[in-house]
């Protein structure tokens, strides 16, 4: 069963620290998350990312931005803003993703 690389970018700590535990809850994913856009920028390009998270308090500039740098640098990764919505929600929205791409 393949693993799926998530990165987490958002700005409100504790919501951020939510979603990495909700995501790391699932067997078959693993995600690491940011509060820093810079530092999240660097860890991408050192690292085969399936899935972008991005949560609350981004500002739109930055999330415009940091979903083309993601795009530009591996197409194929999926690029999720997820605002809340419970850990059910999240899951549909991941999964809904990968099935739309042929992922799963």
């Amino acid at each position: 069963m393949k693993t799926y690389e998530f990165l987490l970018l958002g700005k409100n700590q504790a919501i951020l620290e939510i979603l990495l535990r909700l995501v790391n809850a699932y067997e078959n994913w693993n995600a690491v998350g940011f509060n820093d856009e810079k530092l999240a920028q660097d860890y991408f390009l050192n690292h085969k990312i399936d899935i972008v998270l991005l949560s609350s308090g981004i500002e739109d500039h930055i999330e415009k931005e940091f979903t083309s740098f993601c795009l530009k640098q591996q197409p194929d990764v999926e690029v999720i803003e997820h605002f809340g919505g419970g850990s059910g929600l999240l899951k549909s929205e991941i999964e809904y993703r990968l099935h739309l791409k042929g992922k799963i």
